[in-house]
């Protein structure tokens, strides 16, 4: 299975925590003012299992290789 992360845009808060800890595979979209998914690479599972964790919605998925 290859890594997948999922946001679910209509729970998150658009608090941001997810693109402080790993804005190489989160970013915001300022007119939505929700989180997205802008790539895969850039940071280590472990970063990015930290950025899931920092969700206060907890609206993200992520399923490492």
């Amino acid at each position: 299975m290859a890594r997948e992360i999922i946001i679910d845009e209509e729970e998150c808060l658009g608090c941001e925590s997810c693109v402080e800890i790993c804005p190489e595979v989160f970013g915001f979209n300022e007119g939505e003012q929700k989180a997205y998914v802008k790539g895969l690479t850039g940071c280590s599972d472990d970063t990015i299992s930290e950025a899931v964790d920092s969700c206060p919605a907890n609206c993200i998925t992520f399923i490492p290789e």
